[in-house]
């Protein structure tokens, strides 16, 4: 017979083993030892993206083909939400290129959010999740919504893992995946691992500007990239590969209005960032419309006529928001270019069915 300190010896030694092997927690249904399933994913990195991605995965995060697979259901299913009704998906439709094409995005009730949906694309290479930067990680942001009011509306985070639980397809793809049943951090993992999968590029930008090929765009379209690089400051902000910086600007948006969104001064409480948001990236841009934190433009054109007239004046814009004084034709030009930043890879088809 085993005494306690004995046994306490057991239990020290298998949970310092390495790997996925662990006791079941107390949320879990108890389980014999058990080892993950574990396939590597391979990402399929399109032409024109950093393919040197182990510094954008979490190492407490692997990617498996098994854990995407589950996020992806996660993210489809609209029962994580408190009355059924609204999934990841309701506000990142993949045929949108994953936004939802209205200003705001709605919630349960019919409720509207205080900002327009940003694309989940490329995500994998960001920092800082959300317009204002709040959520540090993509495990973090898909927390985000699902106890959000506006959003997906569970009271709280116990409730949303019990609602799982109750579904025995759940629990049994969470035991596959985790050793446990569902758990608020293995929601996150899961649906975090499945956007880190959504990527764009291969556009006919890349194929011109990095692949040599002439034909790839059109004249306009290189006029554009000229605007785009000199004229038009715009690698300023949208620079590198994935065409963002990453960084949070004031372009006066909201300062023409009664009270401002004051963006990631909300998070770092600091003078210098009042006013600033994430600057997106620009791939499949012309397919995510409408545009800026509160979807006020409609169109490109819109846009780029905002930032030619220099944003709006206000105390804290940014010092690289400057009137252009383009011509109409480096205007349409420069339009032409960004839609030549439409690309391939993020097409994703959702589930058939969800676990039972």
């Amino acid at each position: 017979m085993l005494n306690r300190l004995t046994l306490g010896c057991i239990l020290a030694a298998v949970l310092s083993l390495p790997g996925e092997t662990r006791i079941p927690t107390a949320s879990a249904e108890p389980l014999a030892a058990c080892t993950a399933v574990s396939t590597p994913y391979q990402l399929k990195i399109p032409f024109g993206l950093e393919d040197d991605v182990k510094q954008y995965l979490p190492a407490d995060n692997p990617l498996t083909v098994e854990k995407v697979e589950l996020g992806k259901l996660l993210f489809f299913d609209s029962r994580l939400s408190r009355d059924n009704t609204i999934s990841c998906a309701s506000c990142h439709k993949p045929e949108l290129a994953w936004t939802d094409g209205t200003k705001l995005s709605m919630g349960i009730g019919n409720q509207l959010s205080s900002r327009n949906s940003m694309t989940v694309i490329n995500r994998l290479y960001g920092r800082a999740q959300l317009w204002h930067g709040k959520m540090a990680t993509l495990e973090d942001q898909a927390k985000n919504p699902l106890t959000k009011a506006v959003r997906m509306g569970m009271p709280t985070a116990d409730e949303e893992v019990a609602k799982l639980n109750a579904i025995k397809g759940y629990r049994e793809r969470f035991q596959k995946v985790f050793c446990t049943n569902a758990t608020m951090d293995g929601i996150a993992k899961a649906i975090a691992a499945f956007e880190r999968t959504i990527l764009s590029g291969n556009s006919p930008a890349d194929r011109f500007d990095m692949g040599g090929e002439d034909t790839a765009i059109s004249e306009s379209a290189k006029r554009g990239l000229a605007v785009f690089q000199g004229k038009g400051r715009c690698t300023r902000c949208h620079s590198g590969f994935n065409f963002s910086d990453e960084e949070f600007h004031n372009l006066g948006i909201d300062w023409d209005r009664n009270s401002a969104d004051l963006g990631r001064y909300s998070v770092e409480r600091h003078p210098g960032t009042v006013g600033g948001f994430k600057t997106p990236t620009l791939r499949e841009i012309a397919r995510t419309a409408p545009y800026m934190h509160d979807g006020r433009f409609a169109t490109l054109e819109e846009v780029v006529e905002f930032y030619d007239q220099g944003g709006i004046t206000n105390p804290h814009l940014s010092n690289l928001i400057i009137p252009l004084r383009l011509t109409a034709q480096e205007k349409k030009d420069l339009v032409e270019y960004m839609r030549a930043l439409n690309g391939d890879g993020w097409q994703v088809a959702g589930p058939t069915e969800f676990p039972q």
